[in-house]
């Protein structure tokens, strides 16, 4: 094995070919693969960075995840005056130093994606490392030009390939749309003021997330989805509460179709058809949030014959190896956004600790796809769900000549549930009714994100329902309460 990278003469014309043991590229998840235990292999890691700054660290840290959850909790104490009446108290919301509020949150990411730049490329512990920072295109099928932010090539060829490129946000076939220059998450976290109006344009996880945020600020907030209902990947039921909860606390308009979007001399202007009526939507600003890319397209996949997916995911086997032609690309693999159509955090993490314990251990291969993936939504209210929802519970037993119960247990009926005075919110829970096997949760309300975890624990360690519901103390009255009838309701 090779201790240090090596070239070859280069042909004419060309830079030389630099050689390694391994070629990383990313700095999300995939960030966490150098360690220790490869300390005895040259590892070349490449990265084109996150956002109009291109900054290192992924998604995750910069724009998505962290981020978006302080801005999240910054949005929530701005909505406790519009419910303090309710617990008899009088609260207003006086003042909303955007400035402030952005500075705090970046103040503190900012700092830590410099430092992890620097550890990278100066800190001992990565002598056997060489950080590139640039973007990197396959030109064979173990063959990479990397051209740097300088515009200087590079060309990497490795005996090992893991690719962990992430996503990026990308504009509906909208006519006008980009013209118009509209936010994505990618800079509408850092613009310099708070504008008095925003169309968000999407109903999924990011746009209802940002339309909570802006709204609680004091925004005048308008959703725009093509659909009846907001964030349709959760259960019908959840789906549907949510969309009527956002349609009290904001403009929001279903089921309608953007035609064209434009810049004006006051903001931005959207047109749109519902049922067959034309409607004009006008703002100060636009965000796009209606779904995001891999980035198999910047890495030019095709070049090294790796299979796609229609929307452009990598295709990847359960071990999270890449397939060339339907077989397995060896010393290739892939993980996160870029091979993954959950785009979680949590799925990139664990798909990193599978490729890393692959390639470390090839004799004992492991499979990434043995637990269920739970999703969170960090709204107001909090949205949950690990499983199938019941429309496919349903369809599966049937198909399977089995039975579902299904409980569905009210925040109000418990008596944490009480002190919020919570009269929305809810647990929804599907079993196996023979076995009472945990098929799926679902639930919407306070702290929706922290209860489901007591679910996600059972389904992923094989305890049914029956297992966990009476062969434990339920603390009174917490929330947990609410899981416990829930669960009862299914046992009995």
């Amino acid at each position: 094995m090779t201790t240090t990278a090596a070239s070859t003469a280069p042909r004419a014309g060309l830079e030389p070919v630099e050689h390694f043991d391994v070629a990383l590229i990313g700095s999300g998840s995939a960030n966490s693969f150098p360690g220790p235990e490869l300390a005895d292999r040259t590892i070349v890691q490449i990265d084109r960075g996150v956002g109009p700054q291109h900054v290192f660290g992924g998604t995750c840290l910069n724009l998505g995840c962290i981020p978006t959850k302080m801005f999240v909790h910054t949005a929530q104490l701005a909505h406790t005056p519009s419910v303090a009446a309710r617990f008899g108290l009088t609260e207003h919301l006086r003042h909303v130093d955007w400035p402030a509020i952005r500075d705090r949150i970046f103040g503190r990411i900012d700092p830590i994606t410099a430092r992890g730049e620097a550890y990278r490329r100066d800190h001992e512990d990565n002598a056997n490392l060489t950080l590139l920072r640039g973007t990197a295109e396959f030109t064979g099928p173990k063959q990479l030009r990397v051209i740097l932010a300088d515009g200087a090539v590079r060309r990497i060829s490795a005996d090992t390939i893991v690719l962990g490129a992430g996503s990026r946000p990308e504009l509906p076939p909208v006519e006008g749309i980009a013209e118009a220059a509209p936010h994505t998450s990618d800079t509408i976290m850092r613009i310099d003021a708070l504008p008095a109006s925003l169309a968000i344009l999407g109903s999924g996880v990011i746009a209802v997330e940002m339309a909570n945020i802006f709204a609680s600020l004091g925004v005048e907030v308008t959703l725009i989805a093509r659909s009846s209902r907001v964030l349709r990947a959760a259960d019908q039921d959840v789906s549907q509460r949510l969309t009527e909860l956002f349609a009290e606390r904001f403009h929001l308009e279903t089921r309608l179709r953007t035609r064209s979007v434009r810049r004006t001399a006051t903001g931005v202007e959207l047109r749109g058809e519902r049922d067959g009526q034309e409607l004009v939507i006008e703002a100060e600003e636009l965000l796009v949030a209606t779904g995001r890319r891999p980035n198999s397209d910047l890495l030019q996949v095709q070049q090294a014959g790796i299979d796609t997916h229609p929307d452009g995911r990598v295709v990847v086997d359960e071990h999270q190896r890449v397939l060339r032609g339907g077989e397995v690309a060896e010393g290739i693999w892939a993980l996160g956004d870029l091979s993954s159509a959950d785009q979680l955090k949590h799925v990139a993490n664990h798909e990193q600790r599978i490729v890393r314990h692959n390639i470390l251990h090839p004799e004992q291969l492991r499979s990434s796809r043995t637990m269920p993936v739970p999703f969170g939504v960090f709204t107001l209210p909090q949205v949950a769900w690990v499983g199938l929802d019941e429309a496919a519970a349903r369809e599966q037993a049937a198909a399977q000549g089995r039975s579902i119960r299904v409980a569905v247990q009210e925040y109000a009926s418990i008596a944490y549930g009480w002190a919020l005075e919570d009269t929305t919110g809810f647990a929804k829970i599907i079993v196996d009714a023979e076995t009472t096997e945990i098929l799926g949760a679902h639930l919407i309300g306070p702290e929706a994100t922290t209860l489901i975890q007591i679910l996600i624990q059972a389904m992923s360690t094989g305890q049914t329902a029956r297992d966990i519901a009476t062969t434990q103390y339920w603390i009174h009255p917490a929330m947990p309460e609410l899981i416990e009838n829930a669960l009862l309701q299914v046992t009995d």
